[in-house]
């Protein structure tokens, strides 16, 4: 059962699905506190037999196997706001990174830990698929009340591995890649095929490099000084002077894609019959557009490829993954989960986001080469923010709170953090009434 059932994105899972019918997944059961968008995705799947709608959280939960968390606590005007309190203050406010990414957790945190809550109460046997934005943060937050059953995905890191594979020449599926990070935060370090790493290689090649997304976001001077091919998303550390400047001059991601889904769920509640038409229209445009807020050349001379404008990627790597939980053939798969003894620097219940091989019994991380000191530093330097967030929540603790978005690297002030957060705070009085026990007055 899909949590958030009237996202945008959901008719990628039911495409997927339909394209493996040997998937053992009998029942796809939808469930929204929004009925009105709901009611407009259940259009856009169309007739299936295997999908219906809940009117309750307990009803959807109660005996299900799998549990798939895609909610967005405040919805996109709730993203608006976190990306422009931040953009007015001089940091940049994306939705998963810095300031954005802080916000959007701590508003997210009491819901997801609920849902976690029931989950645990009448679907104890349920693998929990966490989608979930900040992912890393609301996956590591959701282990203290599910442990080992809880698995956070994204499909940036094999995004990367399949760009990366075939700009070096080879197929994603003859590499063994050594990728290591947490959720947004990670890098692909090495690119074995055999006994060959080809990743030195290709990054001595520009023309290779240029030849898809993360080659052309970062420097090449950068990436051969680092030695490996970040995620894209570090690009708002890398390059924040550049991103923010692009920020201020223009519309905010969140902006774009509210406008671009109010008229979508508006078009198609007048217009059901075309609402599939209607959604494929819109995620087109959200697919060419990704990343267009973070630099000139993803506006219109760089295009992204067909794979990519196929859709998000994410849906691939969650029914893989439930296919091998449920007993299906064990997968290798990069996903968020605990670090255990993988990096011993890093304590063993911090999420990193890394290669597991995954089966009946759960996701075990694979061994990795140590991180290098600049990995270290960064990965700490934000989940220690980060674990500031969950802190808050958990201990109604404002000053948590404070810690996290006055430490975080991005941001880098008490008083930048501490405006952002009593703006939020105002904002949002439940959120207040919960960060409560060390309130200042």
């Amino acid at each position: 059962m899909i949590v958030g059932g009237g996202g945008f994105r959901v008719p990628l899972v039911h495409r997927e699905l339909a394209r493996r019918p040997e998937l053992p997944i009998s029942q796809l059961v939808l469930t929204d506190l929004d009925q009105a968008r709901l009611r407009v995705i259940r259009q856009v799947i169309g007739d299936d037999p295997r999908v219906s709608v809940a009117d309750s959280l307990a009803e959807a939960v109660r005996g299900a196997d799998f549990v798939f968390s895609a909610i967005r606590v405040g919805g996109a005007l709730g993203r608006v706001a976190d990306e422009r309190r931040a953009l007015v203050r001089g940091v940049i406010g994306q939705e998963t990174v810095g300031a954005g990414g802080l916000a959007y957790g701590l508003r997210t945190l009491p819901v997801a830990l609920e849902l976690a809550r029931t989950v645990a109460e009448l679907a104890p046997q349920a693998w929990l698929i966490n989608f979930t934005n900040p992912a890393g943060l609301i996956t590591e937050a959701m282990r203290d009340v599910l442990g080992d059953r809880v698995i956070g995905i994204c499909d940036s890191p094999s995004g990367l591995i399949r760009r990366a594979s075939q700009a070096a020449g080879c197929q994603p599926s003859e590499v063994d890649a050594d990728y290591l990070g947490i959720n947004h935060l990670g890098w692909l370090r090495t690119l074995r095929v055999g006994a060959t790493d080809l990743l030195p290689g290709l990054l001595t090649d520009r023309v290779a490099l240029q030849s898809f997304e993360e080659g052309r976001l970062f420097d090449l001077d950068l990436l051969r000084s680092l030695g490996v091919i970040p995620n894209e998303y570090l690009l708002y550390y890398y390059r924040t002077p550049e991103v923010l400047a692009t920020l201020l001059d223009g519309p905010t991601r969140g902006e774009f894609l509210s406008a671009e889904q109010a008229g979508f769920y508006s078009a198609a509640q007048a217009e059901p019959d075309r609402a599939a038409e209607l959604w494929e229209a819109t995620r087109l445009r959200r697919e060419q557009t990704y990343l267009a807020e973070a630099g000139d050349f993803e506006r219109g001379s760089f295009k992204r490829d067909d794979a990519e404008l196929a859709g998000g990627g994410y849906e691939q790597v969650a029914l893989q993954l439930m296919q091998a939980l449920a007993g299906g053939p064990s997968r290798q798969l990069i996903v968020n989960v605990a670090n255990q003894n993988t990096v011993a620097a890093l304590p063993a219940e911090l999420v990193l986001e890394l290669a597991c091989t995954i089966d009946a019994g759960g996701a075990r991380p694979l061994p990795v080469s140590p991180p290098s000191l600049h990995q270290l530093g960064l990965i700490s330097s934000v989940r220690a923010a980060e674990r500031s967030i969950i802190d808050a929540v958990t201990g109604q603790s404002y000053l948590s709170a404070l810690s996290g978005f006055a430490t975080h690297p991005l941001i880098g002030s008490e008083r930048i953090g501490r405006e952002i957060l009593d703006d939020l705070l105002r904002a949002e009085p439940a959120l207040a009434a919960l960060l409560k026990q060390d309130t200042p007055d």
